[in-house]
């Protein structure tokens, strides 16, 4: 089996509670819609995203390590 990279696909906020999607076609973050609403959180907040050092982005394994 290869390493891969993988990307994170969702984003909160640890703070306001803002939720993203990436969109693959738009190459952007998008809201997410919950119920018909859009979880925007604060639009004053400063995100502080929950993508931390516990994310790994290497799946797999890496041939001949």
């Amino acid at each position: 089996m290869n390493a891969r990279v993988r990307k994170p696909t969702m984003r909160v906020c640890e703070e306001c509670e803002r939720a993203e999607r990436w969109d693959e076609d738009l190459e952007a973050w998008q809201l997410v819609r919950e119920d018909g609403e859009r979880l925007t959180g604060n639009p004053h907040c400063i995100h502080e995203w929950d993508i931390n050092g516990a994310f790994n982005p290497m799946t797999g394994t890496i041939n001949g390590a």
